[in-house]
């Protein structure tokens, strides 16, 4: 990549990095559920990408503004992608204000994209549990300390660490054996998908794009999709 500063307000970037995935994507080679084929890049992915599982999430508030961060998907289920916040983050509010998202996976090393907009629901408070558990002590510990999208002073961080280490009886003797609980305020999310497009590098810009739309009138449950090649 060539940037150029042409002023000391601007930024233009002069070459573009060429694309080039060899395997075919096609509406005639892919999976009939966009869920499965997820499953099968995500599959490729491990081991040739660093943090295949980094994924943008974008909600919006009931007016319409928009914001967009990265999490990590946790989870795919045979209803959808599972990523676990804070449900007091500005993320939760603004899916309990508008329950839809649209997120974006983006793997540089293959060059491939993947894009999903559907539906959200929290998962069960089990599932939320049984995945709490599996984190290590210190982001147990972390998922209690923090105020998620609050505005916090200098240290005020480290020392709710403090007392919530206290209050669970965290020592550095004892830090194997202590059961740290599942917030009320944390959990899992779902997104159900409407929409997924499978994007694949190719050169002069003219990449393959194939995406799934939920047939209209057809259930979560058991969704049938519309597969269509999409213009680079």
């Amino acid at each position: 990549m060539d940037v150029v500063i042409p002023a000391p307000d601007k930024i233009k970037v002069t070459s573009h990095r060429q694309y080039h995935t060899p395997d075919p994507l096609d509406p005639l080679s892919t999976a009939p559920s966009p869920l499965d084929q997820f499953r099968a890049w995500f599959t490729e992915a491990q081991g040739a990408v660093l943090e295949p599982e980094a994924m943008s999430v974008s909600t919006t508030t009931a007016a319409g503004v928009p914001s967009s961060r990265f999490v990590l998907f946790k989870e795919l289920d045979g209803r959808g992608f599972v990523f676990y916040t804070n449900y007091d983050s500005r993320k939760s509010r603004e899916l309990l204000e508008n329950p839809r998202a649209a997120l974006a996976f983006y793997w540089r090393e293959v060059h491939r994209q993947i894009r999903v907009v559907g539906r959200v629901e929290k998962v069960s408070k089990e599932q939320s549990e049984e995945y709490f558990k599996s984190r290590p002590l210190g982001s147990r510990l972390g998922a209690w300390a923090s105020e998620q999208s609050t505005v916090v002073g200098e240290g005020e961080v480290k020392a709710r660490l403090d007392q919530v280490r206290e209050r669970f009886g965290v020592t550095d003797e004892a830090k194997d054996v202590v059961d740290v609980p599942l917030p009320e305020f944390w959990g899992g999310w779902r997104v159900v998908p409407d929409e997924v497009e499978f994007w694949s590098g190719q050169p002069s810009r003219l990449h393959d794009r194939v995406r799934y739309l939920r047939v209209e009138g057809s259930s979560e449950s058991a969704p049938q999709w519309k597969i269509d090649r999409l213009s680079p």
